[in-house]
């Protein structure tokens, strides 16, 4: 039974780091740096790093940057779009050393599947944001932006504190997102569309709802 508790724990852990980095990478990793650091949890030998001062400074720095861009229209959407290239990577190698030493073969699954679910939760992110910043007002981006950070800390909490619980959860997410991604990339192109015969002085926009 101890091992059954320490493996879901173990696959919970590397999972959650991995849907976390998706959303908010930098929340993600000051929470279990400051976790590992006040002694609240041991930290994987391999993620040991996190709880070393100078990282969990740079994590909580780029946090209060992206708390603010993550608000603001536009902004918001270019940053998703750079960060493109800075969670998914960080989401593997966080989720292969989330799964401690237990081989090459181990981390690389790990690295696969950390970064397959933090590229899918990204994607659901940036391309929410990108259809939210259609309405002019800023009180949806704002309210997008805190649930998102509700979200990271709620989920590695109960990561590490319920790993059940949350793997439940994140089967019921992934299940959502594979319904929703191909209606939000739907929405997308009709909107890609609609603004490429914008930009040619084309005809009038089309209904970017997906019925």
């Amino acid at each position: 039974m101890d091992q059954l508790n320490d493996i879901t724990q173990l696959l919970a852990l590397t999972l959650g780091v991995a849907w976390a980095s998706g959303i908010n990478l930098y929340a993600a990793v000051a929470m279990l740096g400051i976790l590992g650091a006040t002694g609240q949890m041991t930290l994987p030998a391999e993620l040991s790093i996190l709880a070393d001062p100078v990282v969990i400074a740079a994590a909580a720095f780029m946090y209060c940057v992206e708390f603010f861009a993550d608000k603001i229209p536009g902004v918001d959407t270019g940053w998703d779009a750079l960060h493109t290239f800075v969670r998914i990577p960080a989401g593997a190698v966080l989720a292969a050393a989330a799964i401690g030493d237990m081989g090459p073969a181990a981390q690389l699954a790990a690295a696969l599947l950390g970064g397959g679910l933090t590229a899918a939760t990204h994607a659901a992110k940036a391309g929410t944001r990108v259809v939210i910043n259609t309405s002019p007002e800023p009180v949806s981006n704002w309210s997008m932006s805190l649930a998102e950070d509700a979200a990271v800390f709620g989920g590695l909490w109960a990561a590490l504190n319920h790993p059940m619980l949350f793997l439940g959860f994140l089967l019921l997410f992934v299940l959502a997102l594979l319904w929703f991604l191909p209606k939000l990339w739907r929405v997308m192109g009709r909107m890609w569309a609609w603004l490429r015969r914008k930009l040619r002085g084309g005809a009038e926009p089309v209904q970017a709802n997906d019925r």
